[in-house]
């Protein structure tokens, strides 16, 4: 099998992982594309992307182009002459820039395509209660996710597990599937085949903020999936009234609890020892959370900050 000539496009965590794997593997990073510095934060500090770090750390050639269709930049990436390009958690490509090497461009997605195509695939294999999901490699077309695949490969969901969890659990298993799917295509014994026609696929849309509030009104399962699906990132919240104040609480883990009653979904009962919320079939019970304004802590050092609790109710 002959090394191939690599050009990796990627930005987070995730897509380092996965540099860190073809860069020990035995084909070669030529060139690694990543997102230009951002200025975050109160002093505006600048923010080098996982991958940049990477890259400079490894001494390897690195592209950070404000414009993908920049002349000079592609012409740079042509002069590499790489075999295929990787990419991973990255922007859209355009056909010049995907189209450019000889074994074409493929992507890693973390999700058993053609379900959960888009940005958010391991929060909604959660949210909607999965017990699998995976990763799945895929030559790049025109189209978002939706290329012929390549490797794909399941991973259990655990039944308390959150994204942050499964995240970490996929990252580790899709930096070795892109390194099988690079050994496949150098050997020639990959058979790319098109995405299953499902009619209705499962999505997984970008998450903005008004789509991280739990509706209080479904059953707890719902509810204990939606928390877990969104936690620790963007985490899920509820709005508490406390005395004239409305204040958001973040709610990072909970445990529920199924059993009959006459309250209106939605409806808390607290004391200094217990918070539970009523669902439509039980209660949830959090566990960690974060009061607007305040840090991340346990539900026991959250009730510990109020002496009375009858002004306290969902907002």
């Amino acid at each position: 099998m002959k090394p191939l000539k690599i050009i990796f496009f990627g930005t987070p965590e995730f897509a380092k992982s996965c540099l860190e794997a073809i860069h020990h593997s035995s084909h070669e990073v030529v060139g690694v594309v990543t997102v230009a510095d951002k200025a975050s934060g109160r002093g505006q500090k600048m923010n080098q992307s996982a991958v940049k770090v990477f890259a400079v750390e490894n001494n390897l050639t690195l592209f950070q182009p404000e414009k993908l269709r920049n002349p000079e930049f592609l012409e740079e990436i042509a002069n590499l002459d790489a075999d295929v390009f990787v990419v991973v958690a990255f922007r859209m490509m355009p056909k010049i820039l995907f189209e450019k090497p000889r074994l074409g461009t493929f992507n890693l997605h973390a999700s058993l395509l053609p379900d959960y195509r888009g940005a958010a695939p391991i929060n909604y294999a959660i949210i909607n209660g999965e017990n699998k999901t995976g990763a799945t490699t895929f030559f790049i077309n025109e189209k978002i996710d939706e290329g012929n695949i390549l490797l794909q490969e399941e991973l259990e969901i655990y039944p308390d597990e959150n994204a942050g969890a499964l995240h970490d659990r996929l990252m580790a298993m899709g930096a070795q599937l892109i390194v099988k799917t690079l050994d496949g295509l150098a050997a020639n014994t990959i058979q790319e085949k098109p995405q299953p026609n499902v009619e209705h696929p499962k999505n997984a849309f970008k998450i903005f903020k008004e789509d991280t509030k739990i509706n209080w009104n479904g059953n707890s399962e719902t509810v204990h999936n939606f928390v877990r699906g969104m936690s620790p990132y963007p985490c899920a919240f509820t709005n508490l009234k406390i005395g004239e104040d409305e204040k958001s609480l973040k709610i990072y883990r909970g445990k529920i609890e199924i059993d009959a009653h006459d309250k209106t979904p939605g409806t808390l009962e607290i004391d200094k020892h217990r918070f539970k919320i009523f669902t439509e079939d039980g209660f949830y019970l959090p566990e960690e959370v974060q009061l607007e304004g305040k840090k991340r802590m346990s539900v026991k050092d959250f009730l510990n900050g109020f002496q009375h609790f009858d002004h306290i109710s969902m907002a």
